[in-house]
């Protein structure tokens, strides 16, 4: 049988005070109110700890819908469809105390229309550390996955570097970007993560996030996007139900992509398939405007509309002729601003 938590401490305090000989009771009195006192901080310092320490604890993982919208409505342009998608999804999810799966969204289009971005906003709004947090996981296909005659062994690695981190919080999110460029059949091996299993070697998947990013599939979507603006009708329009089916079978039968004939899709576990239309030059000179309202935050001069018009007329834009949809989106604007201002 083990000794008390407080009979210990009161026999250390004893030795502490040198007590070898008769105890006096007001000895005993301040020996057993020094002790109470230690187990009352001992029980805390847990919470302090909990407190300083990046914890899979509420204090550090928390959802705020509130701040997901207006980060969205506020710092993405031009994807109306991304936006609706994304809140919702993750409102949803994020508010069931007992998902059947891990939420799974697959995030298309053309660089520089905001993949990364939103999946930036996704972790500010769910872990208090944000990217940085260290239940944020993030996998760069031609950086942890560059050799294909070692596809056996990458297949291993991702499934115990996710197994070890969701035993580790069942609220991990892992993001893989450049699924266009992974070697096809690598993403499989998470497969079993991914479905309806309550555990899978005494591991919940259950509240965890996976998100993929991948210009496959941006095609598809430039042309949806350049058929609206022939036909005169507003990229507004633009439902899901247009988009979402040829997107998928696109990545799906792309012999160069990650989800080339991938099980993840034939089985439906990708739970949205959200497209990022081409941006516009409107669209662009909002990028523009709000870079430079960040850095004014931190000290630069006030946003200038002209600067922001003549970064985005230095863009290149296609079709040729009509000049409708930036090539690389917003991606430049950061370098463009340090030229021009």
């Amino acid at each position: 049988m083990k000794p008390k938590k407080e009979c210990v401490l009161l026999l250390w305090v004893l030795v502490c005070f040198g007590v070898t000989g008769a105890i006096e009771p007001i000895s005993t009195t301040i020996a057993v109110g020094m002790a109470a006192a230690l187990t009352g901080f001992l029980a805390s310092y847990q919470n302090i700890f909990y407190y300083f320490h990046e914890c899979c604890r509420p204090e550090w993982i928390g959802f705020n819908k509130t701040g997901l919208k207006m980060d969205l409505e506020n710092k993405l342009f031009g994807q109306h469809l991304a936006s609706r998608i994304i809140l919702k999804a993750v409102s949803g999810f994020m508010s069931n105390d007992n998902p059947k799966k891990p939420l799974v969204l697959s995030l298309h289009g053309w660089t520089g229309t905001g993949k990364n971005f939103v999946s930036q906003l996704i972790a500010e709004n769910v872990y208090k550390e944000g990217m940085h947090s260290k239940f944020v996981h993030v996998f760069t296909s031609t950086l942890h996955f560059p050799h294909p005659s070692l596809l056996s062994s990458y297949k291993s690695q991702l499934q115990q570097w996710i197994k070890g981190n969701v035993s580790n919080c069942e609220r991990s999110m892992f993001i893989f970007d450049e699924m266009d460029k992974m070697h096809p059949g690598l993403i499989d091996s998470i497969k079993p993560y991914l479905d309806y299993y309550e555990k899978l070697d005494g591991v919940s998947y259950r509240k965890s996030i996976f998100i993929f990013l991948s210009n496959a599939g941006g095609e598809s979507i430039v042309e949806t996007a350049l058929d609206f603006w022939r036909e005169g009708r507003a990229r507004e329009e633009i439902d899901l139900k247009d988009l979402e089916t040829s997107v998928s079978l696109s990545v799906f039968n792309n012999e160069k992509s990650g989800f080339f004939h991938t099980s993840l899709i034939d089985k439906n576990l990708v739970d949205f398939f959200v497209p990022f239309l081409p941006l516009e030059y409107s669209h662009v000179v909002q990028c523009a405007m709000a870079e430079m309202k960040a850095r004014a935050s931190e000290g630069e001069g006030p946003p200038d509309l002209d600067v922001a018009n003549q970064v985005a007329k230095d863009l290149i834009y296609f079709p040729k002729q009509e000049r409708v949809f930036s090539v690389k989106g917003c991606k430049t604007i950061e370098s463009k601003l340090d030229y021009y201002t």
